[in-house]
């Protein structure tokens, strides 16, 4: 990869230069995206990190393998990624439903930690193109998501893939396989499989270790960086997440810099020399987020940040998983006002079967924010943070991946404005039948307050207390959603 083949433009591949990155309007306005975290791994319909597991005795993942498909020496995951086929994928159908379910952009995944690409590659033949599917996944979702009016943003999780798949070095340490190596072990399969033995342990442990989430590999590096380039010209995505932090820059690289610049210029060429793209990654480090977008995985921020940011999560495993138990609509509601509150956007993964189609489940789900989103949408899309994110005694977890379903109150709300109102999601319907707001401050005035889905109510106001009285019975399942028109102060 050489300086000519970047894009040059308004941005640097320096720290300082990207800091000056603002974050496009269309990013802000649109709070909701869905994801389709899919590939090859979702082909055993038994999880994440399927490739990597099958090659950790031990796990359940390598005992499915074993007893479905035969032992990782005989059978491993190339048999796996070769048997899909995505037969039933429609992604306009699809679209269709995401768009009715409130997306407002989408999010395809160029390829995982498992080195296929999901895309007609020249650098690598290792995609589905050549193996398995025979289609241009990539392409087809981009077009897709194109004629719905989407932004259409592209994840990569090439960067750890080295050192992450070292497991398929090795071999089992006990049992009637014991000391034969894995099929990744051999070097005619090394395209595939890799050749990053130096970071196989025969004596280590399988843990991922994340001080080695990326290697100081530099060919690895350059890799990528190509990699990403050939992505960024081919499908040009306006939003780009890594999989981590901005890769490489803990190795004193730059080829995460050259990326994140590479997206920014070129579509600043697209958009008359404004960049209009967001670079996801996982630093919470200032220095560095602020080159884009922070995003968290399955947790958020405890109050209102004052940069635009990302919760992505899923509402069950990454790759389909028939053990899944699944988020419920309410419960995704819940999550999508509380980071919506807090200057966030969720990205949100519906699971693929290896066909290409989503389950009842799935599409159930879909239905119903659906349904939630025409009515309470107004106080989601285009709205920013109020003064305060939240009022009630309850709160989300924050701790790891912890996304457990919060018990809330009728006291409990979430709030966002646009223009003159503000609105207040009130977390649990009242058994009184009664909102009670004490946010508000002596000079703002409430002229009506109103239940989407529902029409004005009466209430009543004393200093910054205000009370209305509600219907009988709720507008919508989940939260609803009050809008309270602010007056000229008295």
């Amino acid at each position: 990869m050489t300086e000519q083949d970047l894009h040059v433009g308004p941005f640097e591949a320096t720290l300082e230069s990207l800091r000056t990155f603002e974050c496009p309007t269309w990013f802000r306005d649109a709070k909701f995206g869905i994801w389709s975290h899919w590939g090859p791994q979702s082909v055993p319909m038994y999880g994440d990190w399927y490739a990597r597991n099958i090659y950790c005795e031990g796990s359940d993942q390598y005992r499915y393998h074993m007893r479905h498909y035969g032992h990782p020496s005989k059978v491993g995951y190339r048999a796996v990624a070769e048997q899909w086929r995505a037969e039933n994928f429609d992604p306009d159908e699809l679209m269709q439903l995401f768009v009715e379910a409130g997306a407002r952009y989408f999010v395809g995944q160029a390829m995982h930690h498992d080195n296929f690409f999901n895309y007609d590659s020249a650098i690598h033949d290792w995609n589905s193109v050549k193996v398995g599917p025979r289609k241009d996944i990539t392409q087809l979702w981009r077009d897709a998501a194109r004629r719905h009016d989407l932004p259409f943003g592209l994840s990569e999780h090439l960067g750890a893939t080295f050192t992450w798949w070292k497991v398929n070095k090795g071999h089992d340490r006990h049992g009637p396989f014991a000391g034969i190596p894995y099929d990744g072990a051999d070097p005619g399969l090394a395209s595939i499989y890799l050749n990053n033995q130096q970071h196989y342990d025969p004596e280590g442990s399988t843990a991922i270790d994340v001080r080695e989430w990326y290697t100081p590999d530099r060919a690895w590096h350059d890799h990528w960086l190509a990699v990403m380039t050939e992505i960024i010209d081919k499908y040009e995505p306006e939003l780009l997440y890594s999989d981590g932090a901005l890769p490489f820059d803990s190795h004193g690289y730059d080829a995460g810099l050259k990326a994140v610049a590479h997206l920014y210029n070129a579509s600043a060429g697209r958009h008359g020399g404004v960049n209009q793209a967001i670079y996801n990654q996982k630093d919470r480090n200032p220095d560095i987020y602020r080159v884009g977008v922070l995003d968290i995985e399955r947790s958020q921020e405890p109050d209102i940040k004052p940069e635009p940011w990302q919760t992505d999560t899923s509402v069950g495993d990454w790759f389909y998983n028939v053990r899944d138990v699944y988020k419920t609509p309410s419960h995704v509601i819940e999550i999508l006002i509380d980071i919506v509150a807090k200057n966030g956007n969720l990205l949100l993964d519906i699971p693929q079967r290896p066909d290409g189609t989503v389950d009842d489940e799935c599409r159930y789900l879909l239905t119903e924010l659906a349904d939630w989103m025409r009515v309470c949408g107004e106080g989601i899309y285009g709205t920013r943070p109020w003064r305060i994110s939240s009022e009630g005694p309850s709160s989300v977890q924050i701790s790891g991946y912890v996304e457990d379903a919060v018990d809330w109150t009728g006291e409990d709300y979430r709030f966002t404005t646009k223009g003159d109102t503000v609105y207040a999601f009130q977390m649990s319907w009242p058994g009184d039948r009664r909102a009670v707001i004490r946010s508000l401050e002596r000079g703002e005035r409430v002229t009506d307050v109103s239940l989407l889905g529902h029409g004005s109510v009466p209430f009543g106001q004393v200093d910054g207390v205000l009370v209305a009285e509600l219907p009988e019975t709720a507008a919508v399942f989940g939260p609803n959603c009050l809008a309270l028109t602010l007056g000229t102060a008295v």
